[in-house]
This record gives structure tokens, sequence and C-alpha cells, in this order.
């Protein structure tokens, strides 16, 4: 196998400590405060995507918690020469998958970025420092429509721009999570951003200066 890639940015960004890898050798060790402080770790940003995916706050509270479960169950099959994010999220992605089939996807957000199909309309409203009760309105109403526009991708679109657009990930890294290969993986963001940009066309040219 290849070696270990650079680390992605996946969920927060690295805190102090002991590395991932090391809390999952000492989890195998038989510590289980490894295994706790992993959880506190993760929790939030782990939550935070599956929300993103499903657009329901409690279901995602009780996903993350399958989702560790699993992963103590499987922690023997990490691989360490690979982030253990990278294995964290392709587990959660594959939750996320199994229950969005059973259930119509629902609402979820997606912020603007660099290169993001919906960062000119997002860019056009100013809510820095007093926005008037009009710009509140107005953001709320864009946020609506990105929101419906994302709802209207298909799932395995919308997992892969949430991947790289929410949590950032490069795309080698949403390629390993999804074991999908790396030309599919650009291809189907690419055919994301474009269906967005398709049904955002009349904002993105309302904001065009």
């Amino acid at each position: 196998m290849k070696p270990r890639a650079e680390a992605p940015k996946i969920g927060a960004a690295r805190t102090s400590g002991p590395t991932d890898e090391h809390l999952v050798r000492s989890a195998l060790a038989g510590d289980r405060s490894a295994f706790e402080q992993i959880v506190r770790r993760h929790q939030r940003p782990l939550v935070n995507h599956l929300y993103r995916q499903i657009g329901h706050r409690d279901g995602a509270l009780d996903l993350a918690q399958e989702v560790f479960l699993k992963v103590y169950l499987s922690l023997a099959s990490f691989d360490p020469r690979y982030r253990f994010t990278t294995w964290l999220y392709r587990i959660a992605s594959n939750c996320a998958i199994d229950h969005m089939r059973k259930k119509r996807p629902p609402t979820c957000a997606l912020s603007a970025e660099p290169g993001d199909p919906t960062e000119r309309v997002l860019d056009g409203v100013g809510l820095q420092g007093h926005p008037t009760p009009h710009d509140a309105l107005r953001y709320r109403e864009l946020l609506c429509r990105v929101d419906l526009a994302i709802r209207n991708l298909p799932p395995e679109l919308r997992q892969l721009l949430l991947l790289r657009h929410r949590q950032h990930c490069r795309y080698d890294e949403i390629a390993r999570i999804t074991e999908l290969p790396l030309g599919t993986v650009k291809n189907r963001i690419f055919r994301a951003r474009e269906i967005l940009r398709h049904e955002l066309a009349d904002l993105l040219e309302s904001e065009t200066p």
C-alpha cells in the first residue's frame, strides 16, 4: 500500500495531547479512558457532519452513537498507516447513507467558500456589523434557496459535496472515505456544482455587480 498521506482537514482542528492513532493503540491495550477521549474529541464535529447529511439533530445524535459503537467494535481492524479520521468518517458516511435510504433526505445547509457555486450569492449579503432587517430577511431567503437546491441533489452527490465543502476533505480523502475511485469523486462533485449553478442561476445573476 501507499505510505500514509498528509493529514486531511476533517472535522475539528487537531487538538493538543495524544494523537488519535495513539489513543487507538491504548484502547486496544485495554485503556477504556482512551476511547472515551476519542469520543469527546470527535463527537461534536461528527454530529454536525451527520446532521448536515440527514437534517435531523436528534437523529444525528443517535447515529453518532451508532457510529462510535461500530468504531469501538472494529478498532482491531483500523490500519494505523492512515488517518483515524478518514476511517471514522467512512463509517459515519456509510451509516448516513443507510439512514437516507430509509428516509427521504431533508434539508441540510452548506456554507459558501471560495470555489463554491453559491459563494457569489452569499457574499452579496452584508450581515457583518449591524445588518438591517431587510438584509437579515434577504439572507434567510437566500439560505432557504440554497438549502432547497442541496436537498434536491441526489444523495450520493450531496454526500460528496458536504465532505468537500463542510469537512474540507481533499479529493483523495473523500475517495478513501467513500471507497470510490478518485475520478468518480471529482466527476460527481463537479456534477453537484453544475446542478447548483443551474438551480441558483437567477440568484447568481442578481448578485453580479
